[in-house]
């Protein structure tokens, strides 16, 4: 028997003597590898098993924890797993007919004299064509970036992860929207750096806290999703993204402007991003456009003219991060790809990226009128464009019990306190991914949460 077959049966066998009880988390799978003195792989392999298995789930920012009660027999409700769960933390759409299209892009790149190029390393600014084609995709209301300052990552957290360590030093301070996306709070773990919470309303980050938090203690960047925030789905309008550039530009402080979901509102006014050109770092992939496992990420630097002084003299800080940053993707290894490189170059060129997006516009939408039907007479916070929804529990259920008796019904949903900082109070609301699971699938899965939520 395989290794992590055997400690995966010890691990069950706790589970079902009672000696591991329903909502006891597991250690790290580093402190879980020590513990039983196996390899990291093997640990990782055998949590892998257990939620196989239907033994555990896996909560986003938080880690593992023991199932609230064991699967109910039943069909399996996963797309191609045969698992008995539906995922609605995990959130990546796919759209009809997406893989012919790319499979056609792909094509000309798997011919041998291409293909030999598209196997060599890819510098952090990419090839010439990769950078007119990453502006191309990232302009928005009426904004386009400068080719010349698109950079290139492995994938949208590569992207994130090297603007932050690189306005931000080890033990330096970054301040989030007071919910926010769950992997950031991972990735300033790992650096070293603190979150501050923002506080936000419908519109997003407040302007007004942003400035009282800086001058408490000084930020070294705001980490900021304008457009379709996750998990909130609100977009800020132009009035106030003018207001954060100036609170930017009066405070010298830079952001890192999440668009990684704004394909999906192409009404929205333009990114932070063009009303701070100099104090803001873009970051966006092809990850959620496209698939994940075949992606890219982009990083727009700071403008260096955007700092000019009234003599026309610019003060450099702007071209000073742009170094910065392609020295960050470099140190960390997350350069992207050059076979990606190419790959997205030609899906942007040929139409793929257009015509995929435009399938999933249609098909968020039409998940939504499943919420509608689904969900109706609950608090849910959501904008009509997005593949994910906040609902505000019903009393008395607080958002764990919700999530383990959702797990128990074969449901998977994440948890407020995944998205919440710091001291902040988990709200008694989960997030509902809505983009992975097939129509049907997705239908069921609300159907029988909102039937949770009425007991």
């Amino acid at each position: 028997m395989e290794e992590y077959r055997r400690v995966a049966d010890e691990v069950a066998a706790d589970i079902a003597s009672g000696r591991l009880r329903p909502g006891d988390r597991l250690p790290t799978q580093r402190a879980f590898a020590r513990s039983r003195r196996i390899a990291n792989s093997t640990a990782i392999r055998v949590y892998g098993e257990l939620v196989r298995r239907g033994l555990v789930v896996g909560e986003v920012g938080r880690g593992t924890f023991v199932r609230a009660a064991p699967p109910l027999p039943g069909p399996a409700l996963a797309e191609a797993t045969g698992a008995a769960q539906v995922n609605l933390e995990l959130n990546y759409p796919v759209a009809e007919g997406q893989s012919e299209l790319m499979a056609r892009g792909l094509e000309p790149v798997l011919r041998a004299d291409v293909f030999t190029g598209a196997t060599r390393p890819a510098a952090a600014a990419g090839t010439p064509e990769a950078r007119s084609a990453a502006a191309w995709l990232l302009a928005r209301g009426g904004w386009q970036p400068d080719a010349d300052r698109v950079l290139f990552a492995g994938n949208g957290r590569q992207a994130i992860a090297a603007a932050v360590a690189s306005l931000v030093p080890p033990g330096g301070r970054l301040g989030v929207e007071a919910l926010t996306y769950p992997l950031v709070k991972a990735i300033a773990e790992r650096l070293g750096v603190s979150l501050v919470p923002i506080a936000a309303d419908s519109e997003g980050l407040r302007p007004d806290a942003l400035a009282a938090a800086h001058r408490r203690a000084p930020l070294g960047a705001v980490y900021v999703q304008p457009t379709l925030h996750n998990p909130l789905s609100v977009t800020a309008g132009e009035g106030r993204r003018a207001e954060l550039a100036a609170v930017l530009d009066d405070e010298a402080l830079y952001a890192v402007e999440d668009t990684t979901w704004a394909f999906l509102a192409p009404d929205a006014p333009p990114p932070l991003a063009a009303y701070a050109p100099g104090r803001t770092v873009l970051v966006d992939s092809l990850s959620k456009r496209l698939a994940p496992g075949l992606t890219v990420g982009f990083l727009v630097t700071p403008d260096g003219h955007a700092g000019e002084h009234a003599d026309g003299h610019a003060d450099g800080h702007a071209d000073g991060q742009a170094d910065a940053l392609a020295r960050a993707l470099r140190s960390g290894a997350w350069t992207a790809g050059r076979f990606n490189l190419e790959a997205a170059t030609r899906w942007i060129a040929d139409g793929t990226v257009a015509a995929v997006v435009e399938a999933k516009r249609k098909d968020a939408a039409a998940r939504h009128a499943l919420v509608r039907e689904h969900l109706a007479g609950f608090r849910v916070r959501t904008d009509e464009r997005a593949y994910y929804c906040w609902w505000e529990l019903p009393a008395p259920w607080r958002a764990e019990t919700f999530v383990a008796a959702a797990a128990g019904r074969g449901i998977a949903v994440t948890p407020g306190s995944a998205f919440a900082v710091g001291a902040h109070t988990a709200p008694d609301a989960v997030r509902i991914g809505l983009a992975s699971p097939l129509v049907q699938t997705l239908a069921y899965a609300l159907r029988t949460l909102a039937g949770i939520a009425r007991r």
